[in-house]
């Protein structure tokens, strides 16, 4: 049984998707506004709240999805496959470009990357049977798991963490936490967690290091990541990443916190007593995560405590506004374009991140310099988007702007087929 959709959280799912299309697309990383950056380390700009956002949104769904608890063996199965197969996705991502077989090379290759990735996406993203998707998610798992764990020349340094495999993480153990506990376990768990994460992160010192820190790779949760997924981490960094083993813990924690408001929308009252309640919330988040932030600081890269509360009560705000304009005031006719992002939001996760990775694999004669290829990528900016604007902040914002463009008109497609793609 399910709740009917609320669209307000649909907007919102949407909004975070077509802002990340944007964010993670660039024309050049050279040339950014700031906004539209991550922070160095410590503070949070708009793009620092994109994940924390989709994780909280997603925690949000649960009990729109679950709206009667009721755990057996065939609900748990569920979680387990819908977690497989959304992290799977994100694991194949870190695949694809080391894909090679049969010696193949350049667009045969390229070919091939194409329908491995389209297999995949049908395997994981189709309407099958429960029994099916059992089988097809736990089948590719163990395949991705053994090819980067084979010690094959391609596989040898495959990134394991990911966006997609912490949201993952954090659905599996959420969806089991509200449907086997009540509310007041949920909060306890929760302060367990982020109060536990910063006694751990402030006071055990680091081996190798010294002193417990909070400074970039010398911190306890990057050891942990060096020492137990040494050689499959992020590229940026390769002895810390920033979606970590011990920084998953805390994320969870958004993911509860999402949760919690989920159930504040979904109770029987006055739906501005809902309002009422939720932005009171959303600002009591904000104020104790930057109270919080005085002694840990807010940081996306460690997900720290003070993080964890401060953009899941922005996004409590954010939300509870959202609701009041759409659900409250029926003003709906505006939130076409963000409603047909947030309906499919997982085709556009995985897809826009196999694409950029095409793009930049097809190489095409570079008219700058005789003889030299450049990606089809490059070549799309350097040569159609870059000479229409003076200004090469606004040039690479305006080639985000197209690809996002280029997504919505897909998603219009599937929209007005019906085509939803679930995991």
């Amino acid at each position: 049984m399910t709740k009917e959709r609320l669209t307000s959280l649909d907007v919102f799912r949407g909004f975070t998707i077509f802002l990340m299309t944007i964010v993670n697309n660039p024309g050049s990383w050279s040339s950014i506004y700031p906004p539209l950056e991550h922070a160095e380390w410590h503070g949070c700009t708009p793009t620092d709240l994109v994940f924390p956002f989709f994780v909280f949104i997603m925690g949000t769904a649960i009990p729109f999805a679950m709206p009667v608890k009721h755990f057996d063996g065939s609900v748990f199965n569920k979680i387990l496959v819908r977690s497989l197969r959304i992290f799977c996705l994100g694991l194949f991502l870190s695949v694809f470009s080391r894909i090679h077989l049969f010696g193949l090379e350049g667009i045969p290759l390229l070919g091939l990357r194409l329908i491995v990735a389209f297999a995949v996406a049908y395997a994981l993203l189709g309407n099958f049977s429960m029994k099916v998707k059992t089988i097809l998610a736990v089948g590719v798992f163990l395949i991705l798991i053994s090819l980067s764990f084979s010690g094959l020349e391609h596989f040898e340094d495959t990134r394991i963490p990911g966006v997609l495999q912490r949201i993952a993480i954090v659905y599996f153990f959420t969806s089991i936490l509200y449907l086997k506990t009540n509310l007041k376990t949920q909060i306890l768990v929760l302060a367990g967690l982020l109060v536990g994460y910063w006694l751990v992160m402030a006071f055990i010192p680091v081996p190798g290091f010294g002193p417990a820190n909070f400074d970039k790779g010398t911190n306890l949760a990057a050891w942990i990541d060096d020492t137990l997924l040494n050689g499959h981490l992020w590229a940026s960094s390769k002895t810390w990443d920033p979606e970590g083993i011990l920084s998953t813990l805390p994320a969870i924690g958004t993911g509860i916190l999402g949760m919690y408001i989920g159930q504040l929308l979904n109770l029987s009252v006055d739906k501005i007593e809902i309002v009422k309640k939720t932005a009171i919330a959303g600002t009591a988040l904000v104020i104790g995560g930057l109270i919080w932030n005085i002694f840990f600081p807010i940081n996306k890269s460690l997900w720290t405590s003070s993080y964890v509360l401060y953009t899941a009560g922005i996004a409590t705000l954010c939300l509870t506004l959202l609701y009041y304009i759409i659900d409250i005031k029926g003003h709906k006719k505006w939130t076409k374009l963000f409603l047909i992002w947030g309906v499919n939001p997982m085709i556009v996760f995985f897809f826009s991140g196999i694409i950029p990775r095409v793009l930049s694999a097809i190489k095409v004669a570079d008219p700058e310099k005789a003889g030299e290829e450049i990606g089809l990528q490059a070549y799309i900016y350097n040569h159609g988007i870059v000479p229409c604007f003076e200004n090469p902040l606004n040039a690479s914002l305006a080639y985000a702007l197209s690809y996002a463009v280029f997504w919505s008109f897909i998603l219009w497609i599937f929209f007005k087929k019906k085509l939803i793609f679930k995991v």
